[in-house]
């Protein structure tokens, strides 16, 4: 997502500089879209959009890229934009370490939702946290890369903790999708009579309308793999767990993404969930009949 996200910034004219771990692909972002190359010491905002904390926490305090890590380079007031998804706990202690050495930034916690298609289309929807004057500084990168900004609270940690209530929601309705439509097909329905039927009825979802298409097919594109929903509905579990919230739903949906992964699915879209039903239910995991 971070690519076409750094497109969407060099497209209103401002000056990016893409860092990546793996050094092709920052190269061919350099011949592509970057538009300066004077270093992170010049630059306002540096934004994060990684895979986990693990990988936050290298960049900015021992990454390979920057000797020190990132957060010893950075100019006085610049902005800190984490916009991974990783844990509420994670976010908060994220950025209380980057306060302890260097007081002088900017942080703010600020998730997003909408997927590649969101990063693309500048649609994305954002979910801000940290105190006013960072948020301030923040909103006009927001504005380029987002279409819906929510500023959820005034500490980062916040964010994060919206982003799994989001993210809680996905994967529930994902699982429920999947179950519905498994259900219809082992019930002999058409299984493009069932889709069309649920998604023009009260039975249907944001989810639902995406996915369930491409439920019905077979695996093809990836717009979100199984293995990225078994990393956020354990954050989910996680922080529902660190706040005593009791979330079922949300734990019995993440198992079926873990289960679907540790099958050797992992990879695929996470709207082929489907096939772990279909297994149980005796189908073809192909969507073909019974097995």
């Amino acid at each position: 997502m971070g690519w076409p996200m750094a497109e969407n910034l060099a497209r209103t004219g401002l000056e990016v500089l893409g860092l990546d771990a793996l050094t092709e692909r920052a190269e061919a972002f350099h011949r592509q879209v970057s538009t300066r190359n004077d270093g992170i010491e010049n630059i306002e905002a540096l934004v994060i959009m990684v895979v986990n904390a693990e990988q936050i926490r290298s960049l900015l305090f021992s990454d390979a890229l920057v000797v020190g890590g990132l957060a010893s380079r950075l100019p006085t007031d610049a902005c800190i934009v984490q916009m991974s998804t990783v844990a509420p706990a994670d976010a908060e202690a994220l950025a209380a370490d980057v306060a302890a050495v260097r007081p002088d930034l900017h942080y703010v916690d600020a998730p997003v939702s909408g997927g590649v298609v969101g990063a693309q289309a500048g649609t994305l929807s954002i979910m801000a946290a940290g105190d006013a004057p960072s948020l301030e500084r923040c909103r006009p990168l927001f504005d380029i890369l987002g279409q819906a900004i929510f500023e959820v609270g005034d500490r980062p940690g916040q964010g994060a903790a919206m982003k799994a209530v989001n993210q809680l929601l996905c994967g529930v309705h994902i699982a429920a999708a999947a179950e519905a439509l498994a259900l219809a097909e082992k019930s002999g329905i058409d299984r493009q009579i069932a889709l069309r039927l649920v998604q023009g009825s009260a039975a249907s979802s944001w989810m639902l309308r995406d996915r369930g298409p491409r439920m019905i097919e077979p695996p093809g594109d990836v717009t979100s793999a199984i293995d990225i929903f078994c990393k956020d509905l354990g954050i989910v579990c996680d922080a529902a767990s660190s706040s005593r919230a009791y979330t079922p739903l949300a734990h019995s949906a993440h198992q079926l993404f873990v289960a679907t992964a540790e099958g050797g699915e992992g990879r695929l879209d996470d709207s082929q969930l489907i096939r772990t039903y279909r297994r149980l239910n005796g189908c073809d995991p192909e969507g073909g009949g019974q097995a």
